[in-house]
């Protein structure tokens, strides 16, 4: 089979799993192109797992002359492909657009909408060329202007994909109600994490920690993760006088002002930027916590199942899925209820190795490489047996 990925700027999550299962296609005998911004090989690698790379340039937001080259290239690259798998949202429109919608596509009221054949099944349209699966990674939460434009995006992705793959319910919903035909669950399985390198003495005393619990995050800086309200948990009180250090692992375009608030209110907050040890981290970790807006299924968290450590998330999108019982789960935007949970697990031991215990269990659950690989090509036999 001939498998032609699209995905636009990322360095996280969603290259990952690109990566994973570029190379686990190419392992079975699959031909697989990888298409995307140049930045994207250059952190990935996506050459080294047996995937051919060609460059467009995605642009992280629309952009009218930008992106009808870039649809155009997409179309010329992906000719011969028997399924185009684009990843996220702006991907998905554009690969749309390449192979679905082309001059034909006309928008009324804010809906795209297609020239439909007498009799055609479903809202969208198979005119020739490769299937078209579309996963999408993350929720709409922006608003205004940049919400209204995604906002179409979305509709353009609903009408044109065979198939739409989501990391959430929530996003499921969504989409079938903007009128996908065939929504299914996406398996973003995380690779099994490396045994720490480092004692949790040693990272501890990196960390400057001394003998206060590690409350560790691993979030980008962004709006999305809700990092505000973690910084108002840190503020506490905490009952007792056991202030624990708050460790944020990442970057991203939030840390000037969490840097600020950190730093003139005095918080026991840790921004050591992205970090390569995140095994080490979890491993001298108490807890580890996800103050998010929304979440689909975050590597990272499936990682710190994985790892065995307490998890205390806020019950967003798929979190709660993933998660299963193996935690503690709060309402977004609750600090009060934040902030207890947190104390919960770091005042009494035997409660934080119970949540340990139950992470191990949930985390040797989770699918895994072969479970991904697997659901995709099942979902390619559908969508290149879709009507044309």
């Amino acid at each position: 089979m001939r498998v032609a990925f699209v995905l636009g700027t990322t360095s996280g999550g969603t290259g990952r799993h690109v990566l994973m299962l570029a190379g686990g296609l190419a392992r079975l005998g699959h031909r697989v192109l990888v298409v995307g911004p140049r930045s994207v090989e250059e952190r990935f690698g996506f050459g080294a797992v047996g995937a051919r790379f060609a460059e467009v340039r995605v642009s992280e937001r629309p952009d009218p002359v930008n992106d009808l080259r870039t649809v155009l290239a997409i179309r010329r690259l992906t000719r011969g492909a028997d399924v185009v798998h684009a990843h996220g949202l702006r991907a998905g429109a554009l690969a749309g657009l390449a192979w679905r919608g082309g001059a034909g596509l006309l928008v009324r009221r804010g809906t795209p909408r297609l020239p439909v054949r007498q009799g055609a099944p479903g809202p969208a349209v198979r005119r020739g060329g490769p299937g078209l699966v579309v996963t999408l990674h993350n929720a709409l939460t922006a608003g205004g202007a940049v919400g209204a434009v995604y906002g179409v995006l979305e509709r353009i992705v609903a009408r044109l994909a065979d198939q739409v793959l989501v990391v959430s319910p929530d996003l499921g919903e969504r989409m079938r109600a903007l009128g996908a035909r065939d929504v299914r669950p996406a398996v973003v399985p995380a690779p099994v994490p490396r045994a720490a390198r480092r004692s949790p003495a040693e990272v501890r005393a990196e960390l400057g920690a001394g003998e206060r619990p590690i409350v560790l995050t691993i979030a980008r800086l962004a709006q999305q993760k809700g990092l505000e309200g973690l910084l108002d948990a840190a503020a506490g009180p905490w009952p007792g006088g056991r202030e624990p250090l708050f460790v944020i692992a990442g970057e991203g375009p939030l840390r000037p002002a969490l840097q600020r608030r950190i730093d003139d209110e005095r918080l026991p907050v840790l921004l050591p930027g992205n970090r390569d040890d995140v095994p080490d981290l979890l491993a001298a970790a108490t807890v580890a916590v996800w103050a998010s807006r929304w979440e689909g299924q975050p590597l990272s968290l499936s990682e710190t199942l994985m790892a065995g450590r307490p998890v205390v998330a806020t019950a967003v999108g798929g979190v709660p899925e993933l998660v299963g019982d193996a935690g503690v789960l709060v309402p977004y935007g609750d600090v009060h209820a934040l902030r207890s949970a947190v104390h919960e697990v770091i005042a009494d031991p035997a409660a934080a190795a119970r949540w340990a215990a139950a992470a191990a269990r949930r985390g040797a659950e989770l699918p895994g490489e072969d479970d991904a690989v697997r659901s995709v090509l099942d979902v390619y036999e559908r969508s290149d047996r879709s009507p044309d």
